[in-house]
């Protein structure tokens, strides 16, 4: 019963691993699952110390798992040696500053933010839920950081709800591209940039939220707790699920429209990153990753919780890159907490051309 228990975990773990396929317009509901993965890796390493313990003979099954799980593991958890950043090689920051509204741990978060440029010295800056000059905060900060050229488009301004995405860097910024998409409150936008005679194309996106609000949220943390009374456990899950799919399925479109605009200049080095709002077995990272390289699964180390919030942390941020560029160390910077993002970092560094 235990062997055939944990068989059974092992072909749901595939499964799930292997989700990322699947088309959330679709099937909205079975793209959700993906969240669920982490779960099954640890159910079979429970079954794996079982084994050990009491029948080490039975341990083929749960490693033939993890064997045959190995792709979406090394997704979920990459494990990658640091490499030295050669020279001339750019470094960028891609982050949800969440307004600057400091994650309720700072009274000047765009004080702090400031801070953390000077110590990290970025080249490029990616931002989601920025805000505009006219809106709150003025370039002149950003310039006297040393990022001469700054940009930002407002993708949604209403009286309960604003959005934008942005870019500050060093470098010559040549134009700006919206890329049309249905979204209320999201989008995308690509930054040409001059870099040392190089023309590079940023794509900055802010993807579909899932739009869980405080009770929302609320509620998942009391299920986990289990705080909701049984017979209201299926009612409540029900609904979070249905909000997921249906993120999911608004996504899917926007990846694609995103993926589309970068075939059309693919001549161009380009590296697409920022708040994807999905998990690394998603349908937008691995459809993402089947065009551009995934630089933290191919540089990165670990999960890279890149959503600090409790019961919710996963990496919802990532970064991809066209062939004609090669990433080095990329990492989520847990010990930066003035938002509920962690920026991603990494460095690249663009290829001659053959």
């Amino acid at each position: 019963m235990i062997a055939g228990a944990n068989v059974a975990t092992v072909i749901v773990m595939l499964l799930i691993g292997y989700s990322d396929r699947l088309y959330p317009a679709d099937h909205p509901m079975l793209s959700t699952v993906g969240l669920t993965f982490p779960i099954f890796l640890l159910l079979n390493m429970i079954f794996l110390v079982f084994w050990v313990l009491f029948k080490w003979k039975m341990i083929w099954i749960p490693v033939m798992g993890y064997l045959l799980a190995y792709v979406p593991i090394n997704i979920y958890i990459p494990i990658n040696v640091s490499k030295d950043v050669p020279d001339g090689a750019i470094k960028i920051i891609s982050y949800n500053i969440c307004a600057y509204g400091g994650n309720y741990k700072y009274d000047d978060a765009f004080g702090k933010f400031l801070s953390y440029l000077a110590e990290q010295k970025p080249d490029i800056i990616c931002l989601q839920e920025d805000v505009d000059a006219k809106h709150k905060i003025s370039y002149e900060e950003y310039a006297k950081q040393g990022f001469t050229y700054n940009d930002t488009l407002v993708i949604c301004k209403k009286a309960t709800s604003f959005n934008a995405v942005g870019i500050h860097t060093r470098f010559p910024i040549l134009k700006r591209e919206r890329i049309d998409y249905p979204s209320e409150s999201n989008g995308s936008a690509a930054w040409w940039l001059n870099v040392e005679g190089d023309t590079i194309i940023i794509v900055n996106n802010h993807f579909e939220s899932c739009h869980l609000n405080k009770s929302d949220r609320r509620q998942y943390k009391q299920i986990l707790k289990g705080e909701v009374p049984r017979d209201s456990v299926r009612a409540e899950s029900e609904v979070l699920l249905i909000k997921l799919a249906e993120a999911n399925a608004k996504r899917c479109g926007q990846i694609d429209a995103v993926l589309r605009y970068v075939e059309e200049h693919s001549q161009y080095p380009i590296v697409v990153c920022g708040d994807f709002n999905d998990n690394p077995i998603s349908y937008s990272r691995h459809r993402m990753a089947d065009r551009l390289k995934d630089a933290f699964v191919k540089t990165g180390r670990g999960l890279g919780l890149s959503y600090n919030q409790k019961a919710f942390s996963f990496r919802i941020d990532h970064l991809f890159c066209s062939e004609t560029i090669e990433p080095y160390n990329c990492e989520i910077d847990a010990e930066m907490d003035a938002s509920d993002h962690n920026p991603l970092i990494c460095w690249l560094k663009i290829m001659p051309k053959r």
